[in-house]
C-alpha cells in the first residue's frame, strides 16, 4: 500500500512545473490502472504495510477515489486554460487523493479519524480558491462547522473504545457496546458526512458554490466516507443497533420523500443534482441500518454507482455552465438545439440516476428495496414514493434542460470537445459494465 502513497508524493513536484497538467493527469490514470491490477479479490485484509491494508470494501472505494480524482483534472481544463494557479490546483487534488487513500486503507480507527478529518482541508480550499461566487465563503463555513461539530463526539467515542479494549485496530475491536452515548458518538459524524436528512443543509450549499472538481469529489467520494465509516463501525454496535436503528431508518425514508419533492421545485441545475444525492444517501443509510448482509452489500453497490453517476451529472452541468454562464433551468432550455450531441449523455446519465437498467444503480436500489421491505413492510409506502419521485425529478431535469425554446432566440449550435465526451464516457462506461460482475460485492462479508 505504501508504494502508491510514495508515488503520489513524488508526483507533487511535477504539479509546480510549467506545462505539466497533462503529464500529472496521465500519471494519475496510470496509477489507477496499476492499483486495479495489483489487488487480489479476497474477503480478508491484504497488501499489509505498517498501519495500511486493504480488503474488498476499501478496494472499491480507493479505486473510486483514484478514478474520480483523475477525472477531476480532466473536467477542470478551464483552470489550466486560464492559468489560474493551476499548479496549486493540481497539488490540492493530489493532497486530497492522498488523504482519501489513507482514509480508506487505514487499519487503525484513530488514523482513520485523522485522515477522515484531513480530507476536509483540501476540499475546503478547492471551494474557497476555485469556487464561482462570493457565497462560497458561507458554503465553506457551513461545510467546516457541520463536519467538525459532529466529529468531535467521534473522537471521544474512539478514546472510550481505546480505554476499554487497549487497541483501535479494525480487526481487534469487536466490541458490543451498551452505552448509548458511545453509540451516538461513533455514528453521528458519519450520518452528517453522508448526509442524512436534517443534517444535510451543508451539502447543497457546498455543491452550488464549489467548482466542478469540488462537486465531483464531494458527490463521488466524500459522501461515501460516511457510509464506509458506518459499515466499519456497525460490526461493533450490533446490540444497540438492533434496538435504536429504527429511528435513523424512519428519518432517512421520510426525509428521502421530502427531499424528492424539494428536487421537483429546483431551478438550479447543481442544486437539483445535490438534493438528489441526499435522496440516494437516504436509501443507503436505511440499508446500513437494517444490519442485514443484503443491506450491507447493496449499500456498498449503490455507493459506488452513485459516485460515478452523480459525478457525471455534475460534469454535464458544468459543460452547460461554461457555454451559457448560468446554471438556471429557466435559462438552460432547449439544449437539444444548442448542443445536440450532449443530449444523449444527458439522457444516459439522467436514466442512470433514476436507476434504469443496465446501470449499477438498478442493482443497488433493488437490493435496498428488498432489504428494507423485509425489515418492515410498512417501509414499502415510503420506498414506493421515493422510487416514483426519483424518476419524476430525473425526467424533470432531462426534459426541462433539453426541450423548449432556446432562451436567446438566436439559432446557434455548440459542439462539445473530445475531452468532454471522453470524460462522460469514463463515467458512464464503468457504471454500466460493473453490473455484469455485481456478485463481487458479496465477497467482502
Amino acid at each position: 500500500m505504501l508504494k502508491f502513497l510514495l508515488m503520489m508524493k513524488f508526483v507533487i513536484p511535477l504539479c509546480f512545473v510549467e506545462k505539466m497538467w497533462w503529464v500529472v493527469q496521465n500519471i494519475l490514470y496510470f496509477m489507477t490502472f496499476m492499483f486495479m491490477c495489483s489487488f487480489v479479490l479476497t474477503s480478508s485484509i491484504s497488501n499489509l504495510s505498517y498501519l495500511l491494508g486493504c480488503d474488498l470494501l476499501s478496494y472499491g472505494l480507493i479505486l473510486l477515489s483514484f478514478w474520480i480524482c483523475s477525472l477531476m483534472i480532466t473536467a477542470s481544463e478551464s483552470v489550466n486554460r486560464q492559468n489560474f494557479h493551476e499548479g496549486l490546483f493540481l497539488f490540492m487534488v493530489l493532497f486530497l487523493m492522498m488523504m482519501l487513500y489513507c482514509t480508506f486503507s487505514s487499519l487503525s480507527l484513530f488514523s482513520f479519524y485523522l485522515f477522515f478529518e484531513g480530507s476536509l482541508i483540501p476540499t475546503l480550499l478547492l471551494i474557497l480558491g476555485w469556487g464561482y461566487q462570493p457565497e462560497r465563503l458561507q458554503a465553506g463555513v457551513y461545510l467546516l462547522f457541520y463536519t467538525l461539530f459532529a466529529s468531535l463526539p467521534l473522537l471521544v467515542g474512539l478514546f472510550s473504545l481505546y480505554e476499554l479494549y487497549g487497541s483501535l485496530h479494525v480487526m481487534l475491536v469487536k466490541a458490543d457496546m451498551m452505552s448509548i452515548l458511545i453509540y451516538l458518538g461513533l455514528i453521528v459524524a458519519f450520518l452528517v458526512k453522508m448526509p442524512m436528512f436534517l443534517v444535510h443543509l451543508w451539502l447543497p450549499k457546498a455543491h452550488v458554490e464549489a467548482p466542478v472538481s469540488g462537486s465531483m469529489i464531494l458527490a463521488g467520494v466524500l459522501l461515501k466516507m460516511g457510509g464506509y465509516g458506518l459499515l466499519r463501525v456497525y460490526s461493533m454496535l450490533s446490540h444497540l443497533g438492533v434496538k435504536m436503528n429504527f429511528i435513523w431508518i424512519n428519518i432517512s425514508l421520510i426525509g428521502g420523500v421530502l427531499v424528492s419533492l424539494i428536487c421537483l421545485r429546483q431551478t438550479d441545475l447543481k442544486a437539483l443534482i445535490a438534493y438528489s444525492s441526499v435522496v440516494h444517501m437516504g436509501m443507503v443509510v436505511g440499508g446500513i441500518m437494517t444490519m442485514t448482509t443484503w443491506g450491507f452489500d447493496m449499500t456498498y453497490t449503490l455507493m459506488l454507482a452513485h459516485g460515478l453517476c452523480s459525478s457525471g451529472l455534475f460534469c454535464l452541468a458544468n459543460i452547460t455552465y461554461e457555454r451559457l454562464g448560468s446554471r438556471s433551468l429557466l435559462i438552460n432550455k432547449g439544449l437539444m438545439n444548442f448542443m445536440p450531441s450532449m443530449a444523449l449523455w444527458w439522457f444516459l446519465l439522467s436514466s442512470s440516476n433514476m436507476a434504469a437498467p443496465p446501470s449499477l444503480n438498478l442493482m443497488g436500489e433493488v437490493g435496498l428495496l428488498n432489504c428494507l421491505v423485509s425489515w418492515c413492510w410498512w417501509s414499502m409506502l415510503m420506498l414506493m414514493l421515493m422510487s416514483f419521485f426519483s424518476a419524476a425529478y430525473s425526467l424533470y431535469l432531462y426534459s426541462f434542460s433539453q426541450h423548449g425554446m432556446f432562451y436567446s432566440g438566436v439559432y446557434s449550435c455548440s459542439s462539445g470537445f473530445v475531452r468532454e465526451y471522453l470524460l462522460l464516457m469514463l463515467h458512464w462506461l464503468p457504471l454500466n459494465i460493473l453490473i455484469l460482475k455485481g456478485d463481487i460485492c458479496l465477497l467482502w462479508l
